[in-house]
């Protein structure tokens, strides 16, 4: 139990960093790619906090369900392959009807 405790910070800090590197990923891109790899490192983040917590609650709580933060980073996985779905659609359509996949030209998607 207190080893579980002693290294929630090391996860928290992780995922920190993984939501930080996103985030900047995503604000610092031309590229529609780069943007949304940026958002995909956000979301593992997110996930990875879900996991920490429940694992740390898992520990203190014995008798509720131990499967929430599980559900939940399924659910950002679900989420980001669907994400990643729609992006490559977006990215395709923008290549095709301007050649490039910058962000800034991709003012509409009508060609």
């Amino acid at each position: 139990m207190a080893g579980l405790a002693t290294y929630l910070p090391a996860y928290l800090i992780f995922a920190l960093l993984l939501f930080s590197f996103g985030l900047i990923a995503a604000l610092a891109r031309r590229s529609a790619i780069g943007i949304f790899m940026g958002v995909e490192l956000m979301l593992n983040g997110a996930a990875l906090n879900f996991v920490a917590f429940q694992a740390l609650r898992k520990g203190v709580i014995a008798n509720d369900s131990w499967l929430h933060g599980h559900i939940f980073s399924l659910f950002i996985i679900v989420l980001a392959a669907i994400e990643a779905a729609v992006a490559l659609a977006i990215v395709l359509r923008v290549f095709g009807s301007r050649q490039t996949i910058d962000a800034d030209r991709a003012d509409q998607l009508r060609g």
